[in-house]
């Protein structure tokens, strides 16, 4: 490979400087200096630069996202435990904090503390290496946590590297990944609009995508980052919690909205009420204030008792509630099929607004907390937001109150319904339920699937109004003076779309697998089906057995994908699109020329810095017929190796997987391609 010319990489190593801190200013400080545009610009030159020489740091922002999807989550130790605060309800409970410091102290010197707002969200711990982001691990049970480092690293908010003076050989920096309210309403939305359930709260929510497996899901959502707290360390010398939270600020980490250096429990308490009043215009949900001892030698000599340190506590403020009786409980179906139940309630005023609906989420909930139609029931906006069920009055109880049972069939269309083992959801499998059907539409119309430029989300929701697209068929029969008669459309626009749907009857297996939604199928597993079939009328009737066969295929896939292609009317659906001219080709079966295929069967797991992008070397790979995992485990055939590797070496090693270099691999692909193609 050609040596990276100097010029170059002073160029990439500029616009990696200048896009982090364009990132810094945008998602930290909320400040940005320069427009959408121009970030867009300098970050499709970087792109362009890194794929062209393959000179890519590791703080470059394109390293945030593109990540294979994990096969599980690697266990981490934590150097110094994440251990969880008490808890105070009351301010005379803050002012007994501070006695009981005192007394373990022996001593009535002032003691100073910072006070900030208790975020809700899920705890982080960021480990860096000479300044560059090495590891992010959930707090687990406090002394084991979860790597999720590549989860982490598509949050804006996160620096991939510490910019600034004062740079540790290593330190462990802990904060608290969260989501905006209004994210978080957003998200909510959309997954009704999906029939998906929505989340109780931000930190359910913030730690659903953190926990991702696929770290484009985690990339989707917007989350944030508040840094607080230090973990190991060597070469620091902080003497202080404020010492080091001011230090965090300067090496552009964010950091809580709110900070304040206080001495004694009254201080204390004014900033706490301080915070309370401004709680209702934080754009994050804040359920408590946390105070520190502020001194590090001080913290040193109060330790920690059981699980809690001595030198810190959560105040929490009080949850806004009411109570309310059930109307009614209806089920909403959604666009995957999922059923969800929902109360509705008297109107009750709870925090400043009025409420009459609440998601119950479940099934299994409905049970656990016997909930039944006419019951009254406590309930709560959960971070001042999401109203729900926590607890039932039954004191009250008449004995007209009545238990709703979960459904047996879909309540919109009456297609069957199926609960799988291990889940919650109850769903619909119908493929024409028409509440499903829009958000159906617009999934198979989009890019990734059979690509119909022009049916977005406006023009489907228009067509389907004026009925004429219901189903996928009904895009197929479209003509141009139909379209013509609406008012999103004018000649030009109306012939674009003929045409965009034109060009869709010639797709691909995998891309026609992925459009039709089933349940568990995203864009690989569909893939993997169609390496393993020639055609669609191969999965007619499958049974599950047939799927689990093929590596890297679960039960839940191989139940859902045969469920689908063993409804009747399914079947009738697949029959009739196939009528309407579609060209379905399948490239990626791998049964046709399997001598063209040499690492069919193998396993290689990527790790550490190479000279090329890993989606390039994936996409080499894949090629070949191998597979691509994100995680190292019995089943790895080949480790490739490259700088600066992580913890996936140590766990090849003990696993004794083989290890390669980036070149080994380009030997091993000219050398099997080669007798591949004397065959």
């Amino acid at each position: 490979m050609k040596k990276t010319p100097e010029n170059i990489k002073h160029e990439i190593e500029k616009l990696v400087k200048d896009l982090n801190y364009h990132c810094y200013r945008y998602y930290v400080l909320d400040s940005p200096v320069i427009s959408d545009e121009e970030y867009d610009r300098s970050y499709r030159r970087l792109k362009e630069l890194e794929e062209r020489y393959g000179y890519i740091l590791p703080d470059s922002p394109t390293q945030r996202v593109g990540a294979p999807p994990l096969e599980k989550f690697e266990k981490v130790k934590h150097t110094e435990p994440m251990l969880s605060l008490d808890n105070a309800f009351s301010y005379d409970e803050v002012k007994e904090f501070e006695h009981r410091i005192k007394r373990f102290l022996k001593s009535e010197e002032e003691i100073s503390y910072t006070v900030e707002p208790k975020y809700d969200g899920l705890a982080i711990e960021l480990t860096y290496r000479k300044g560059v982001l090495y590891r992010a691990s959930t707090r687990g049970d406090g002394y084991e946590g979860e790597d999720v480092t590549l989860n982490i690293k598509t949050i804006k908010a996160v620096p991939l590297k510490i910019e600034g003076p004062g740079i540790p050989e290593e330190i462990d920096i802990r904060g608290e990944i969260y989501m905006d309210i209004d994210e978080f309403e957003a998200l909510n939305r959309e997954r009704g609009g999906k029939g998906e359930p929505a989340f109780a709260n931000p930190r359910n929510a913030a730690a659903g995508a953190v926990r991702q497996l696929d770290s484009s899901v985690t990339a989707a959502r917007k989350l944030n980052l508040a840094c607080y707290g230090m973990g190991a360390a060597k070469g620091a010398e902080f003497k202080s919690q404020w010492e080091f939270v001011e230090w965090l600020k300067t090496v552009r980490f964010p950091v809580p909205s709110i900070i304040k250096f206080v001495t004694g429990a009254g201080e204390i308490i004014s900033v706490i009420k301080e915070i309370e009043e401004k709680r209702k215009d934080f754009p994050f949900e804040a359920d408590g204030a946390v105070i520190k001892v502020n001194e590090f030698d001080l913290q040193q000599k109060l330790g920690v008792k059981t699980r809690e340190p001595r030198w810190a506590i959560a105040y929490k403020f009080p949850a806004h509630q009411g109570v309310a009786g059930i109307k009614e409980i209806i089920a909403s179906v959604g666009r995957t099929g999922a059923i969800t139940p929902v109360a509705l309630l008297e109107p009750v005023r709870i925090g400043g607004v009025t409420v009459s609906r609440s998601t119950l989420h479940n099934w299994d909930e409905i049970q656990r907390k016997d909930i039944r139609v006419g019951d009254r029931v406590v309930v709560e906006r959960a971070g001042d937001v999401i109203p729900h069920v926590i607890a039932v009055i039954k004191d009250e109880r008449t004995g007209n109150e009545r238990p709703f049972p979960p459904p047996v069939k879909c309540p919109v269309c009456g297609a069957s319904v199926e609960k799988e083992e291990g889940a919650v959801a109850f769903r619909c499998i119908g493929l024409n339920c028409t509440a499903q059907v829009q958000e159906r539409i617009k999934h198979y119309a989009s890019r990734s699937a059979m690509d119909i430029e022009g049916l977005g989300e406006k023009n489907v929701e228009l067509l389907y109004r004026k009925g004429l697209v219901r189903h996928f068929v009904d895009i197929y029969r479209l003509r141009k003076e139909d379209l013509l008669e609406l008012p999103r459309f004018a000649e030009k626009s109306a012939q674009n779309l003929i045409d965009a749907i034109g060009r869709s009857r010639k797709t691909t297996l995998a891309r026609f697998l992925y459009s039709l939604g089933i349940l568990h199928v995203g864009e690989y597993a569909a893939k993997l089906l169609a390496k393993n079939f020639r055609d669609i009328e191969e999965l007619y009737r499958i049974k599950p057995g047939r799927i689990i066969e093929i590596k890297q295929m679960g039960e839940k896939i191989a139940d859902s994908v045969s469920r689908f292609f063993n409804d009747p009317e399914n079947l009738n659906t697949l029959k009739t699109l196939q009528h309407t001219g579609l060209e379905i080709s399948n490239p990626d079966y791998e049964g046709a020329k399997p001598e063209r295929r040499p690492f069919a069967g193998l396993t290689f797991v990527i790790t550490g810095t190479m000279p090329r992008s890993r989606k390039e070397i994936k996409a080499l790979i894949e090629g070949m017929g191998g597979h691509v995992s994100g995680s190292v485990s019995g089943n790895t055939d080949y480790l490739v190796l490259g700088e600066s590797p992580g913890s996936k070496f140590k766990k090849a090693q003990s696993f004794g997987v083989k290890t390669i270099s980036y070149e080994e691999l380009l030997k091993m692909v000219e050398e099997r391609g080669s007798v591949a193609s004397r065959q």
